[in-house]
């Protein structure tokens, strides 16, 4: 008898062990999860739209909360931004591996649901914070639990405004994202109760820098976060071996006239002359020579 009550001590307490150890893992968001977030914050985005944009993606948004806590130290979102998180994801598991993509990969959505894969922050994953908005980019905006209020493509016409229902003209030249999405929730207040707005760039065409030269791919690069020199010679695929890697100059208009900034990529390298490796701006135009 008294071996058959040891036996059953034994197996509570082998349950409660497996109990805790299981409220422990529900307690640990997944590793993805968190290099996801640890993504975001790299790429500059603040605590709020990494976690909208993972919830999106399909993880739980509990799980969200907890990651964007470890990573960011503390979380700002509201409740009702997990629980419209929540209620927007399929399901509340988290998403398999070919349905999920790092912030820097998140695109428009082909017809077949898969994501198209960026190098950098840009369209549908959230541009840089403080990329500005311009002519032709195209915007998403929703309006939680408002659908008749909310944009799917929003283009940005020259005069630099957007049709939006209920609100008719907007002028969002010049702003970023987080500026319109301030801007209509406080237009939207006149008219719809505790609106939540959040608006993505879908589609940045207004700024651009371009390469030319011996690089691998010339042309307009979409300046969609604050590049220098030599994450630009990255995004023209890098030089040829025909370039003149220590004539590189980026030209500048400035006041209506031309200035010539030179860049020695070898010396960059070495760890030298690192003050040429200047911040890029729209409209810069990379040279390498031949």
């Amino acid at each position: 008898m008294n071996r058959f009550r040891s036996l059953i001590f034994v197996l509570i307490g082998v349950s409660t062990i497996v109990h805790s150890l299981a409220l422990a893992q529900e307690k640990t968001p997944p590793g993805d999860l968190v290099q996801y977030v640890r993504s975001a914050k790299t790429d500059g985005m603040a605590d709020r739209q990494a976690q909208q944009l993972a919830i999106r993606a399909g993880w739980p948004a509990s799980a969200v909360a907890d990651a964007v806590a470890e990573v960011y130290g503390s979380t700002k979102q509201p409740e009702r931004d997990a629980a419209k998180g929540a209620n927007s994801s399929p399901t509340a598991t988290q998403p398999s591996a070919s349905q999920t993509s790092t912030p820097a990969q998140i695109g428009s959505n082909p017809p077949d649901g898969e994501r198209s894969i960026k190098t950098h922050p840009t369209a549908g994953s959230g541009v840089a914070y403080d990329y500005r908005i311009g002519a032709g980019d195209v915007l998403q905006i929703s309006v939680w639990k408002e659908p008749e209020a909310s944009i799917a493509n929003a283009v940005v016409r020259p005069d630099g405004k957007i049709s939006v229902p209920l609100l008719k003209e907007v002028e969002v030249a010049g702003l970023t994202p987080t500026d319109v999405e301030t801007l209509l929730t406080e237009r939207f207040v006149k008219v719809i109760q505790e609106p939540d707005v959040t608006v993505i760039v879908t589609g940045t065409h207004s700024q651009r820098i371009y390469a030319v030269g011996a690089v691998k791919k010339e042309g307009p690069i979409p300046f969609t976060y604050q590049m220098s020199v030599m994450q630009a010679i990255s995004e023209a695929g890098g030089l040829t071996e025909y370039a003149k890697r220590s004539k590189i100059y980026v030209l500048r208009n400035e006041n209506g006239k031309q200035r010539k900034l030179p860049f020695d990529y070898d010396g960059l390298l070495k760890g030298e002359h690192i003050e040429l490796n200047i911040p890029l701006l729209p409209g810069d135009t990379l040279v390498v020579p031949h």
